[in-house]
């Protein structure tokens, strides 16, 4: 496309709020963007200017056409742009996927005696109709919400079906011993059962005290009229109810309805993680995933707003998000749900206090599910060794060739704490019982390849008769001149196997961006339109490079550790290895040891009084010298 083609038809958009939609040569949606100015928008990119972002610069590539609608206000073409995106799901904009391992816990309030079940999916005709979903969740989370529900309410477990089903049958055993209200006997009213139901939407909602004022009126009732098994049952549920609220974290100044939403990119992917702040306790989370790294804060703040709240009933008075490019971006994101909520809903980034740990939380929560998915290779039905038949493509190698990758990686402090870790996929799969630590012996000052060659080294001087099974593949973290040094150390060791070998290359970000193979041929995928399979492929080798890092740095971070208990304590005159073990596992820590006095160091079984004025002077220097 020349950068003249649109010249004409640009001089006649006007200086107005609109909406654009970008179509390709088959008429097809492919991109659906509001503007404040749509001349100056669209002039930017068509103008024959840079194009700095990839993503943008790919999608411009493709446009052969153009329409644009003007509306009054940008509130107006925000609201505009969200229906126009769900209506053509354009293949450049940032849609909203849930992750399908994560269900939903539904109640049907569309229903007269509601049921309350897990579900995959949320139905969107029921929601219209009044069902309320809550989630998604984690499943083990959602199986311990539902249990604690059931010791919580008096809820149907049985399968029949109300009003149908009342009178048919006997109250089970769930009635006898207080967990059922039996609307099954009939002598339960609908709107008796519903004011229950009502209590465990309150639940979903993080409502805990209202529950518990309820709870303990009714168990002060039941003693008081000498029901006492009544009352051992009500003070059973408020001590379920008790349980979750003490494992919560609180915050203490925050008593508002919060949510705090924080975005996490990597693997050609972003991860949208949103916590649920009521009554100043984390009740619920939300998580979802995009498409795409993250280009533009707002482009993904905005796609999870105008897709994710509109319809879900439960608009908080206050969300909180990370850092947009303008300030006005929050502020029309606050009027697009004010106008969703009917009311005043504030959207805006804190700088200090408990909001901004609220919202830190949600961020590293973020990155943990994005490293989680990472880890699985993707969604619950994804094919974690993909991965690998990818590499075996690239390499022109049989299938299943390579089942068990391994990689490497050094790390030290300097001089000090020079050591390495050996992670090990098999299937695509960690191995963490495989996994593998070394501390240098030979290398003592920072030389990655030295330390590298001893890891190898000593490595492959287990073979699977020592338990040590013998890679097809590895993955080295590092370009061209790491990857020749392992190589060099690997061809020359005489093991009777060929292992292959392959770079993982990083980009400026220092994030994972390709495969480099032994022949210089080098494979980028963080690409602006990457394939399906490079996805995949730099998911994987996103997985390794996490992992093999955090398990060397762990270590490094431990090996310090023993390192400066040791020099705190070591250095003293008379103070050994035992002694110091004595002295840390009576006093718990280096402070204690630090801030104890002569008399109760002396009084340690294992330390005399000669040592215990050694340790003090050590610390706090001889008396005569403070005099």
């Amino acid at each position: 496309m020349s950068n003249n083609k649109f010249d004409a038809r640009l001089d006649t958009v006007p200086l107005s709020p609109g909406v654009y939609l970008m179509k390709d040569a088959s008429g097809t949606v492919i991109y659906v963007g509001k503007a404040k100015k749509l001349r100056n928008r669209l002039r930017s990119y068509f103008g024959g200017g840079h194009i700095a972002h990839p993503k943008v610069a790919a999608m411009v590539s493709h446009v052969a056409d153009f329409e644009y609608v003007v509306v009054g206000t940008e509130a107006e073409a925000l609201l505009l742009e969200a229906n126009l995106i769900k209506r053509h799901m354009p293949q450049y904009n940032i849609l909203l996927r849930d992750d399908k391992s994560y269900p939903y816990a539904c109640i049907t309030l569309n229903e007269e005696y509601p049921r309350v079940f897990k579900a995959f999916r949320p139905d969107e005709k029921a929601r219209k109709a009044g069902a309320r979903y809550f989630g998604p969740y984690m499943n083990g989370d959602l199986y311990n919400t539902m249990k604690t529900i059931e010791e919580i309410f008096p809820l149907k477990r049985c399968r029949k079906v109300f009003p149908r089903d009342i009178g048919k049958d006997r109250p089970c055993l769930n009635y006898h011993i207080g967990k059922c209200m039996a609307p099954c006997s009939g002598n339960v009213s609908a709107e008796e059962y519903r004011k229950m139901i009502f209590d465990i939407v309150a639940f979903f909602e993080g409502r805990y005290d209202g529950i518990k004022k309820t709870l303990t009126e009714q168990m002060e009732e039941a003693s008081g009229n000498l029901d006492f098994e009544r009352a051992a049952v009500l003070r059973d549920r408020l001590a379920a109810l008790n349980g979750i609220t003490e494992g919560q974290r609180v915050f203490q100044k925050i008593e508002r309805d919060v949510d705090a939403v924080g975005i996490y990119s990597q693997a050609g992917e972003t991860c949208v993680r949103k916590l649920e702040l009521r009554s100043g306790r984390i009740v619920g989370s939300s998580t979802y995933f995009m498409k795409g790294d993250l280009g533009s804060v707002t482009e993904i703040l905005t796609g999870f707003i105008t897709q994710y709240y509109p319809g879900c009933g439960n608009i908080p008075p206050m969300v909180l998000i990370p850092q947009t490019d303008e300030k006005e971006d929050a502020d029309l994101l606050g009027e697009f749900l004010s106008a969703e909520a009917g009311r005043k809903v504030r959207v805006y980034t804190p700088e200090r206090g408990e909001m901004s740990d609220l919202l830190k939380m949600a961020s590293l929560n973020a990155q943990e599910m994005m490293v989680r998915r990472i880890l699985r290779g993707g969604g619950a039905d994804a094919d974690p060794s993909l991965g690998l038949r990818l590499i075996e493509r690239l390499m022109s190698l049989p299938e299943n060739s390579l089942r068990r990758a391994e990689s490497y990686d050094i790390s030290n402090l300097g001089n000090d704490d020079i050591c390495s870790g050996m992670v090990v996929f098999k299937d695509g799969r960690p191995d963490r019982q495989s996994y593998r630590l070394f501390k240098m012996k030979t290398v003592e000052t920072q030389d990655d390849f030295a330390s590298m060659r001893e890891t190898l080294t000593r490595r492959f001087a287990h073979d699977e008769k020592d338990g040590f099974e013998y890679p097809d593949l590895i993955l080295v973290d590092g370009g061209k001149g790491q990857l020749s040094a392992v190589a060099s150390v690997v061809r020359s060791l005489d093991l009777n196997r060929d292992i292959k070998l392959a770079g993982m290359v990083k980009n400026n970000k220092h994030r994972t961006a390709g495969l480099l193979l032994e022949d210089g041929t080098l494979y980028m995928l963080d690409k602006p339109e990457p394939s399906d399979d490079e996805v995949v492929l730099l998911r994987f080798l996103s997985a390794v490079q996490n992992e093999v890092h955090r398990y060397a740095i762990t270590y490094q971070k431990k090996l310090m550790k023993k390192r400066n208990i040791r020099y705190k304590l070591e250095n003293i005159t008379g103070i050994g290895p035992s002694k110091r073990k004595i002295l840390l596992s009576e006093l718990g820590s280096i402070k204690a040891v630090e801030d104890s006095d002569i008399e109760t160091l002396s009084a340690i079984k294992g330390i005399s009084a000669k040592d215990a004025k050694m340790i003090y002077e050590y610390f706090h220097g001889r008396e005569d010298e403070q005099a």
